[in-house]
């Protein structure tokens, strides 16, 4: 069985679940977002942070100091 990505295949299931309606419009729409999140979304999912060294006492109220 091939695995797919397709948007197609789960959002109008995901919205029945949630007992919600969509035209074919508001599917397009969503199935759009979808095509412009979802690849980023994977990106950061794969990437392997496991090596980078935790930033020492960090100030959230200031910007990254540069590189």
């Amino acid at each position: 069985m091939e695995v797919s990505n397709r948007a197609d295949d789960f959002i109008p299931a995901g919205l029945a679940s949630l007992g919600l309606e969509a035209d074919e419009i508001e599917l397009a729409v969503i199935g759009a977002a979808h095509a412009m999140f979802w690849p980023p979304i994977l990106e950061l999912l794969a990437l392997d942070v496991g090596e980078a060294a935790p930033e020492p006492r960090p100030d959230l109220s200031q910007p990254p100091p540069p590189r």
